[in-house]
Parts: C-alpha cells; sequence; structure tokens
C-alpha cells in the first residue's frame, strides 16, 4: 500500500469500498482498515484515524473472530445477519462519509449516501443468498460463501487503495452479479415459502 496523498477519485474509491464491504464484513472491514493505518502501510484520513486506535483494533479483531465463525454456521448465519441489518447499513454509510470528513461536508454527505446504500445492496445480496443455500441439507456450499466473503473484503479494499479504477469496474460488476442473485435467490425463497404454507393449510382439518 501507499503513503502518496489521494485524489478525489481515489478517495471515492476508497468510501466506495468501505461502504460496499461492510454490507458483507464490517468488522474485517473496521479492523484491516484499521490495522493498515496503525502499521504505516497507508495514510488514513483524518475521519478514519479512530480506526487504528488499540482498543478498536482490540474491538474490532474480536468482533472479527466472532464474525468469522458464526459466519460459517448454517441458520445462525442468517439470524446473524438479520440483526446486523441495523449495524451494517448505517456503519457502511459512517465510514464512508470519514474518508470526508467534516471538512468537506458536501463530499462526506455524498459519500455517506452512497456508502449506505452500496452496503445495503451487498447486505440484501448476502443475506438472501445465504437464507436461500440454508435451505440445502449439506453445509459445504454455506462455507464456501462464507469464505469467498472473507477473501473478497481485503481484496476489495487493497484495490480501493492501490488501483482505484479497476475497483470501480471490479464493484459495477459485483453489483450486477449481487442484483441477478437477490432478484433470483428472493424468487426462489417466496416460492418455497409459499409452497411451505401450501402444505400447512392441506394438513389443516376442514370445517
Amino acid at each position: 500500500m501507499t503513503n502518496l496523498p489521494i485524489d478525489t477519485a481515489g478517495l471515492l474509491a476508497i468510501a466506495a469500498a468501505l461502504g460496499w464491504a461492510s454490507g458483507l464484513r464490517l468488522y474485517a472491514v473496521v479492523f484491516l482498515t484499521g490495522l493498515a493505518g496503525h502499521l504505516g502501510w497507508v495514510q488514513l484520513p483524518a475521519g478514519l484515524h479512530l480506526l487504528q486506535s488499540t482498543v478498536m483494533l482490540g474491538a474490532s479483531g474480536f468482533m472479527l473472530f466472532v464474525e468469522f465463525f458464526a459466519d460459517k454456521i448454517p441458520g445462525f448465519d442468517s439470524l446473524w445477519d438479520m440483526v446486523h441489518t441495523l449495524v451494517r447499513i448505517p456503519a457502511g454509510a459512517a465510514l464512508a462519509a470519514a474518508v470526508f470528513g467534516a471538512d468537506q461536508s458536501s463530499w462526506a454527505m455524498a459519500a455517506a449516501l452512497m456508502g449506505g446504500t452500496l452496503a445495503a445492496t451487498s447486505h440484501v445480496a448476502k443475506a438472501t443468498t445465504r437464507a436461500a443455500l440454508n435451505t440445502s441439507p449439506e453445509p459445504f456450499s454455506n462455507v464456501a460463501m462464507s469464505l469467498l466473503g472473507d477473501s473478497v473484503v481485503p481484496v476489495s479494499l487493497w484495490l480501493s487503495w492501490e488501483h482505484p479504477y479497476i475497483f470501480f469496474a471490479a464493484l459495477a460488476v459485483a453489483l450486477l452479479v449481487m442484483v441477478a442473485l437477490t432478484w433470483v435467490f428472493a424468487g426462489f425463497l417466496r416460492r418455497l415459502a409459499r409452497r411451505v404454507s401450501g402444505w400447512f393449510g392441506a394438513g389443516q382439518p376442514s370445517t
């Protein structure tokens, strides 16, 4: 990574990466970003300096450890996603806004809207996909998807710092894939819910 000054495009890429990746692995985003700043791999914007504090690194590292295993347990992972709907989206917006800080309020507000939207998109896609995979009795596809998420987050953060334009291209592809997955799996879950409801309805005694 680099400590060279970052232009506006680079800051937007970092804000977008923080927002989007927060919808997948919030604690990994917070820990890895803070660790990179703490070790001097990157010069964090002033609004993100809090992430490199010892206290924040300890807290985010512990939650990253918990989430790593929680996300590998079929069924529990969907409960974890449900609870974190209230955490990931506002956190993604806050992290994206912090890239620009209070001195650039217009950019910070735009970044917050972008970060929150990207966090919501990735979170919904992840939660929908994992819920659909949980209908399968085998756990391997679930674990494979979880490991994919574990690897995608650091790669996306690195790209946003080192190759922002490549990151934007990759993000565009990822968003298209996520929207498609959400559409397909949401339809599958709706059909499954109707089928299960029909089974229970058929089992009720007639009056």
